[in-house]
């Protein structure tokens, strides 16, 4: 029997008793701006299908046809054999769409960032991390032997301090998210990749929040600081405005890629993203150069709704970014709402 089961129990009770309970609510229906539930139709609002792809005929009719031509699935790992053509194509439309060397799949964006960190850096190495980025960073650091700094969020004389105490490290790696998924405010990629140039450090960025809407075409926070060039490394996600599904990538520096495929751990013993999400990242991709009005539109809807929120007496946090938090300041009635 299991011993610990009494703790567990104990555990449980007090998520629930803190108004912490996680409920999962069931979807009869495709992903949308209306969704049918077991309660009936409702809009939602809470969804990370910033574009409306999730959804879009083009991308089901791309699922489809990937399907009949390559399959369901490839029952293997990449380099044994699970690389399809498509899987190719899909590393090169990324590469283009963020005008970046090489790119890098992997099944989903904690994967790429749970791989990444380990693959680089080791005990004569630091990584630089804003204390609010995304739960997969903070794991993928933690599987790492390098020395860990963490900087107060977006306080860019905090991050000067780690990257002076870290000057006497071999490589020196600061990462960010590009908009942190809870407040939905934009890390100062400006500011940040300036002071890495300044000390030679390497700059990552988790997009997975911002790749396909923001940026004036979609390119990520990146292109909306104007410094894409001056970035080494973009993780990020198929699973929320490229489609919704799921699948993750790395994209940067050929030569950081290239280590990648020999090293990480997740690409290496994880198997290969199926062929009907693959197919569909790419039509997804050529739907956003083709249909430029969808990032426009997500920009005009985020505006009025935020202006809405203000106007009917909520309180929400300023910014750009379709992430609104509206702070109700009651943890019970936050996971009623």
């Amino acid at each position: 029997m299991f011993a610990d089961r009494e703790r567990l129990v104990e555990e449980l009770q007090q998520i629930e008793d803190a108004g912490l309970w996680k409920q999962e609510r069931l979807i009869t229906g495709p992903q949308g701006v209306r969704i049918n539930t077991e309660d009936g139709e409702v809009l939602n609002f809470c969804a990370n299908n910033y574009l409306g792809l999730s959804s879009h005929p083009a991308i089901l009719e791309a699922a489809h046809a990937a399907l009949d031509s390559h399959g369901f699935g490839l029952s293997s790992v990449r380099f044994i054999c699970g690389t399809q053509d498509i899987h190719k194509q899909l590393e090169a439309r990324i590469s283009k769409f963020l005008s970046t060397e090489d790119t890098i799949l992997y099944t989903s964006c904690f994967d790429a960032n749970g791989g990444l960190f380990e693959t680089f850096l080791g005990p004569e190495d630091a990584v630089i991390s804003d204390e609010l980025n995304h739960a997969s960073i903070i794991d993928g650091i933690r599987l790492c032997k390098a020395k860990r700094h963490r900087y107060s969020h977006a306080d860019m004389s905090d991050l000067q301090r780690c990257l002076t105490d870290a000057s006497d490290a071999r490589t020196r790696m600061v990462v960010t998210d590009g908009v942190f998924s809870m407040h939905g405010d934009l890390a100062p990629l400006d500011e940040i990749s300036a002071l890495c140039e300044e000390h030679r450090a390497v700059l990552v960025v988790d997009d997975s929040h911002s790749t396909g809407f923001i940026g004036k075409t979609g390119r990520g926070t990146a292109e909306h600081f104007g410094v894409q060039d001056r970035v080494d490394i973009i993780t990020s996600t198929l699973g929320k405005a490229l489609g919704g599904a799921s699948g993750g990538f790395t994209t940067g520096r050929r030569e950081m890629i290239a280590l990648l495929r020999q090293r990480s751990r997740p690409y290496l013993f994880s198997n290969t993203l199926a062929p009907a999400i693959t197919a569909a990242g790419i039509r997804v991709l050529d739907l956003i150069d083709e249909e430029p009005e969808r990032v426009e539109r997500s920009q005009s809807n985020t505006l009025r709704f935020r202006q809405g929120m203000t106007r009917a007496g909520f309180a929400i946090t300023p910014g750009i970014h379709p992430i609104v938090p509206i702070m109700i300041h009651d943890e019970r009635k936050t996971m009623e709402m």
